[in-house]
């Protein structure tokens, strides 16, 4: 991928030097102004859902939210193993609140719990899960949106809710019947 995108830059390089030089180092820097610009603004939206995220596991609400999705956990990801089970709400929790990059830590830690039990079907299903993610509120795409100066940044809300539901649905039931069907 990396030979792709230098490739990508160096093309563009060559027809921007050759189409308009003069516009050259003004669009370079700008660039670079907006990729620090944007990633200072996620840096500025993961600080904040990571710390909500440790203050809810310090208050034990993270417990209170696994407890609550255990039945769901042990009946989808097939695993009893409490560890598990926590990690496995926490992150799903995350992505329901459209804060993937927060949920990442939780999913690392479920799939080493998972790897203790030796249950490679949640571990699959997990990815499943994360690569299509249900986002009940896509605070990410809505922070990125406001930061670029959008009028409307929550229009997004709706339309995410619908695709993140249907591909969730359709990604698990497809996986769930293909692993059935690869175990027969």
């Amino acid at each position: 991928m990396n030979v792709i995108f230098t490739a990508i830059f160096f093309l563009s390089l060559i027809f921007i030097t050759v189409t308009a030089p003069d516009k050259l180092l003004t669009s370079l820097l700008g660039g670079a102004e907006r990729s620090l610009s944007t990633a200072l603004t996620l840096f500025c939206i993961y600080a904040v859902w990571m710390g909500l995220s440790r203050l809810a596991e310090k208050s034990g609400l993270s417990k209170g939210a696994a407890r609550a999705l255990t039945p769901l956990s042990k009946k989808l990801f097939k695993t009893d193993n409490p560890a598990a089970v926590e990690n496995l709400a926490m992150n799903l929790s995350c992505n329901l609140l459209g804060i993937g990059g927060a949920a990442t830590p939780y999913a690392v830690k479920a799939i080493d719990e998972l790897e203790k039990d030796k249950n490679d079907r949640a571990q699959m299903l997990l990815f499943v899960i994360n690569a299509t993610s249900i986002q009940l509120i896509p605070s990410t795409v809505i922070a990125l949106r406001a930061g670029a100066g959008s009028a409307a940044a929550f229009d997004i809300f709706l339309p995410s809710l619908i695709c993140t539901i249907f591909s969730t649905a359709v990604a698990t039931l497809l996986f769930l019947l293909l692993y059935k069907k690869r175990g027969k």
